[in-house]
């Protein structure tokens, strides 16, 4: 068996020339800061300018005690680029053949799918630091004292790019093929997005016509049980609609998020060991 080193090694190989690695590497790093500009500045601009700013216009999501919260929630929406990176490197791999000559070379279908499973960490881990050095950096630019206050929300950040990346690894070693791959990824995303609406509408009316309150059903769903961890810092617009909605149970969906990258993780490692490459 092959050290994580060697394997890493190997991998990095084929990245480090690849242009579509670069590109959406690039995209994904500028994306981050855009994003959360925009969000700062519509905040800024747009927000504190509306009627009723008297109530709104004293929320400043970038301050120290709220920017860990709010980059993590704005990048979240930008999760979609590594994960469709991760499709189209695990889909190369069957289609060049490239992982069945690593086992003729001598790695194992475990050396295989480690390294797969490395990667997918990998770039949870570089986007969590991206979102924290983008974090940082509102935070200072808000000139308010620094805190760790909602860094919690980074680990949930975390979390989310690493569901987004296990599922798009396992659609890629389930489907094979890079483009029907990214287009199953995106069509789950759509499709889940609307039934989590749908489990959710449902859940305000159990709770306003039959006094039941089983939390919000649409977060118990793969990449909404993520999702519904990384929410927008509290704000009095979010706590007036708050008065509507099913009761937040964070640690519940917390638990639907673990149960569901330990499948996925599962689900991988069973695919890559038992079916043939």
């Amino acid at each position: 068996m092959n050290t994580y080193r060697t394997l890493l090694h190997t991998e990095w190989l084929k990245l480090k020339h690849y242009m579509v690695f670069k590109l959406i590497a690039i995209f994904f790093g500028i994306g981050v800061i855009a994003t959360n500009y925009i969000v700062y500045s519509f905040n800024k601009n747009v927000v504190g300018n509306m009627q009723g700013a008297n109530m709104i216009g004293s929320f400043s999501p970038y301050n120290f005690d709220k920017t860990w919260q709010t980059t993590s929630y704005a990048t979240g929406w930008l999760l979609m680029l590594p994960a469709m990176l991760i499709i189209i490197l695990i889909t190369n791999e069957f289609t060049y053949r490239t992982m069945r000559q690593h086992i003729i070379d001598g790695w194992s279908r475990l050396d295989a799918v480690r390294v797969k499973l490395a990667m997918v960490f990998i770039f949870a881990a570089v986007s969590t630091l991206l979102v924290i050095l983008t974090a940082l950096g509102f935070g200072l630019a808000s000139g308010t004292s620094f805190s760790f206050e909602g860094f919690a929300h980074v680990g949930f950040f975390f979390l989310k790019a690493l569901t987004y990346n296990l599922i798009a690894a396992f659609i890629a070693v389930w489907i094979r093929r890079t483009g029907f791959a990214i287009g199953l990824f995106f069509i789950y995303m759509g499709a889940e997005n609307i039934i989590s609406q749908l489990m959710d509408v449902w859940s305000m009316q159990l709770r306003s016509s039959d006094n039941i309150d089983l939390g919000t059903l649409g977060d118990y769903l793969p990449m909404s049980a993520s999702d519904g961890l990384l929410t927008f810092p509290a704000n009095p617009l979010k706590t007036m609609a708050s008065s509507v909605m099913p009761t937040y149970n964070p640690w519940v969906i917390g638990a639907f998020a673990l149960a569901y990258v330990l499948l996925f993780l599962w689900l991988i490692r069973r695919n890559v060991l038992t079916k043939d490459l």
